[in-house]
């Protein structure tokens, strides 16, 4: 098999890696990849939400299955495209996607099929959602509407805080078209945690749990950023809480995609508050996390390809994968500033000798290639990953690899691995617990 991965960050370097140990695979490609993806896909300097060249390529390149890594190309319609022109996919349809792509549309598929989650009020202009939370109780989550890049979520524990999120969102544009509408929700106490779970419309495959840090730094300080660290398994999922979060939420929601006529394929990735009256969804994703996929699938000992295959051809219920029981600590390099303004172009040193470290995978995200050397390319640049016999020597492991890498201006949070459960919800978490329950979703 040929096979396109779509996408250029740690995620899909994790996919690839994964994939390249396939014997069904025969040839990867990359679109746009990255520096470190480079060594095992061909990378092809191309915009994956470009969906008629995405086609042309994957024609071109007589590929069998496209993998779609990040939201946007999904957002974009590219698994419609690609199934068009009789291409696998995976990934769902775009209005599948809207789970994600539209907190607005996700809350009312919820509230209409009765998914446990926060209440909540839509707004479609400033002045309305002003005047609600004038009189509101705090705190108060406000999240824009459309795509934001993990940073469109605001907990504010007071009308001051609310107002200048309303504000920012619908009257500055913070972030664009994606903030036309906003949601203001009541702010759930309890324990973040999310579930990742493979379907194919039908048969439902959890994976190994994960947690992330969304904050930029220690002790969930700072902005929200893209992800900064992750670690599997992750203990806030027990094997009854994971069994409950399967059949009141995740199943109801591939069912619910399935009754809206926008049958549901790929991973949805439920971010969760785990509460004293019983989990409830915060939110959607449609793909694989990042980076928690970078924890989760260095467990993995099984064929991705035979599973991503089996989800397209919608015969998921006879693959049972197996996994590495050693927990995986993933910590993310950033570039100074991120998730602000940053400075890029810089050598990044040191990569050799961190991988050589026994049990240790160094994920490029923000890389390039020039002149022989890896050089910085954006905010998130590497996520160093590392297994071990438990928890804290797998993060001993990858903070000493990280020590072992050098560019300029590199950050990185020194308390990834370390349980710092927060009361209030606002920064998604990660990943999930491993193996069954597999169950189809019935009415």
């Amino acid at each position: 098999m040929r096979l396109l991965v779509l996408g250029g960050g740690g995620r899909e370097h994790a996919l690839i890696r994964c994939l390249a140990r396939s014997p069904l695979v025969s040839a990867l490609l990359a679109a746009p990849g990255n520096g470190g993806i480079a060594d095992q896909a061909h990378c092809v300097n191309a915009d994956p939400t470009d969906l008629e060249a995405m086609v042309d390529l994957a024609r071109a390149e007589a590929v069998s299955l496209v993998v779609v890594g990040p939201e946007a190309p999904l957002a974009a319609g590219l698994v419609d495209a690609m199934e068009e022109h009789g291409i696998a996919a995976f990934g769902p349809s775009r209005r599948a996607a809207r789970l994600e792509t539209s907190k607005v549309y996700a809350k009312r598929v919820m509230r209409k099929y009765g998914i446990p989650t926060a209440d909540f009020r839509v707004f479609d202009d400033a002045p309305s959602a002003l005047a609600h939370l004038a009189d509101a109780t705090y705190p108060r989550v406000v999240k824009a509407d459309g795509l934001a890049g993990g940073k469109g979520v605001y907990v504010c524990p007071d009308a001051l805080s609310a107002r200048e999120a309303v504000e920012a969102i619908m009257l500055g544009r913070r972030h664009g078209e994606a903030g036309r509408q906003v949601v203001v929700e009541e702010c759930l106490m309890g324990e973040e945690a999310s579930l990742m779970a493979v379907t194919d419309g039908e048969a439902v495959l959890t994976l190994p749990a994960a947690r992330d840090y969304k904050r930029a730094l220690d002790d969930d300080r700072g902005p929200n950023t893209g992800g900064m660290g992750a670690y599997s398994p992750a203990e806030a999922l027990d094997a009854r809480t994971e069994q409950e979060v399967v059949r009141t939420i995740v199943v109801p929601a591939i069912h619910a995609m399935s009754r809206e006529g926008h049958p549901f394929k790929g991973v949805l990735y439920a971010g969760l508050m785990l509460t004293r009256a019983g989990p409830r969804a915060l939110e959607f994703n449609v793909r694989f996390g990042d980076p928690e996929t970078q924890a989760v699938l260095s467990r993995l000992r099984s064929d991705l390809a035979e599973i991503l295959v089996a989800t397209c051809e919608h015969r998921l219920g006879s693959v049972e994968p197996a996994w590495d029981t050693r927990p995986a600590v993933c910590v993310v390099m950033a570039s100074q500033g991120y998730p602000g303004e940053v400075s890029t172009g810089h050598p990044v040193e040191g990569l050799a000798e961190a991988e050589a470290m026994a049990d240790v995978a160094v994920y490029h995200a923000g890389t390039r290639r020039a002149d022989g050397r890896i050089l910085t390319s954006g905010g998130r640049v590497l996520g160093v990953t590392a297994l071990g016999e438990d928890r804290d020597l797998a993060r001993r492991r990858a903070y000493e690899a990280c020590e072992r890498i050098h560019f300029e201006g590199a950050s990185y949070r020194r308390d990834v691995g370390l349980r710092t459960p927060g009361p209030l919800q606002g920064t998604r978490r990660g990943g999930i617990r491993g193996g069954p329950p597999r169950a189809p979703p019935k009415a």
